[in-house]
């Protein structure tokens, strides 16, 4: 069996530095001190599937240099390189970055049509698009999360869960399902604005604990639900002092206002409580200034991202492992509706087996302004 793998290698840059993206901004988000990560993520895919004995039967078709041959050629899978052009390398700040950009992804996909039985690639929801555009339904594909958002239903919840997703497909357990492939303005999500769109439904081999679903609308009955949350988190904020990572979304933008702070809707912010007043300390912050707070005392509000069940690991990558490290587990504040726990588990990814093993177990998540729940994570 032949597999195409392509590797976005600019993905997911914009995460810890607050871009919420990293097209068009590469030099912005190095500037940031964002540093390729990739490369490092597909080595944890490859990781999983060199014990796997029917991986032997498999030949990897990948890109050239960063799209995929540097990485392949650390482990022992045969593989092909589709050489489509020179690709050359730019140095930004000191960091070195392949000069490649969406249209090397598609020359590859079409490249790959007709040679393979699966693409595997990874970046983001950009990626996703740029990779389904050429592909359509000819293909099945699959996501290795890479990318800030991944709201498509594509991507494997993590790298280590697409290798097994793979090992399912050449066992022949894999059906192949419909998925959503989403995508939205990155630029207007940057300023506060989600302008999504569904581009198409791709085919995925879906192993059902093992691939996400798609990015969810809070349904408009849960909204004075909310609401009534809300305030209630707000009055337990305010009663008690201290440094607060207040995270992103609409559910957490309610808290914000309520609070009085001019925080953003799509960023995370950092906010200091002191005598029942809210002040604004960070607008949007990066990994780095929520490092700066980060100690025994500071609290962390989040909700969980409707369709894909994350807590921590889409969409905010600002509260990264190192982040995450320094608070304990009793002083993150989850709030969710009902609707938004319908799998009865939340899921956390920072990529740090230690720190995920931390969160996991149980967590308290405020599902009402009177009620918690006792939520898995996983």
């Amino acid at each position: 069996m032949r597999v195409g793998l392509i590797i976005n290698p600019i993905a997911g840059m914009g995460g810890k530095v607050a871009l919420k993206g990293t097209d068009g901004v590469v030099e912005e988000a190095i500037e940031r001190g964002a540093r390729p990560i990739a490369a490092d993520v597909v080595r944890l895919f490859l990781h999983e599937l060199r014990n796997c004995a029917e991986v032997r039967d498999v030949e990897f078709l990948t890109g050239p240099d960063g799209l995929g041959e540097e990485v392949l050629a650390e482990f022992d899978f045969p593989h092909e390189v589709i050489r489509h052009r020179d690709v050359r390398y730019r140095e930004v700040l000191g960091v070195r970055i392949p000069d490649t950009n969406g249209d090397d992804t598609k020359e590859l996909v079409r490249r790959m049509l007709g040679r393979v039985e699966l693409i595997v690639f990874a970046g983001g929801d950009g990626t996703a698009r740029d990779v389904f555009s050429v592909a359509g339904r000819e293909v099945p594909l699959l996501g290795i999360p890479t990318g800030v958002k991944m709201y498509s239903g594509v991507f494997a919840y993590s790298p280590e869960d697409a290798a097994r997703v793979l090992v399912e497909f050449l066992r022949g357990n894999a059906n192949l399902g419909e998925r959503d492939v989403r995508d939205i303005d990155e630029d207007a999500y940057r300023h506060d604005e989600v302008k999504a769109r569904t581009y198409g439904r791709a085919l995925v081999p879906v192993v059902e604990a093992l691939i996400q679903g798609s990015k969810e609308r809070v349904p408009l009955d849960e909204e004075d639900e909310l609401d009534a949350i809300a305030e209630a988190v707000i009055e337990e904020i305010l009663e008690n002092d201290g440094v607060y990572f207040l995270g992103s979304g609409s559910t957490i933008k309610r808290i914000k206002d309520g609070l009085g702070v001019n925080g953003t809707l799509l960023g995370v912010d950092v906010v200091e409580v002191r005598n029942g007043e809210a002040r604004l300390l960070v607008k949007d912050a990066a990994e780095k200034d929520l490092l700066r707070f980060a100690g025994e005392n500071a609290r962390i509000v989040v909700t969980v991202i409707g369709g894909l069940g994350f807590l921590f690991g889409r969409g905010n990558q600002q509260f990264s492992a190192e982040v995450l490290r320094r608070i304990s587990k009793e002083n993150i504040i989850v709030v969710a509706t009902p609707s938004k726990l319908r799998n009865g588990l939340v899921r956390v990814y920072t990529g740090d087996r230690e720190v995920d093993e931390k969160l996991r177990g149980y967590i308290r998540v405020r599902v009402s302004p009177w009620m918690e729940r006792m939520v898995k994570v996983v």
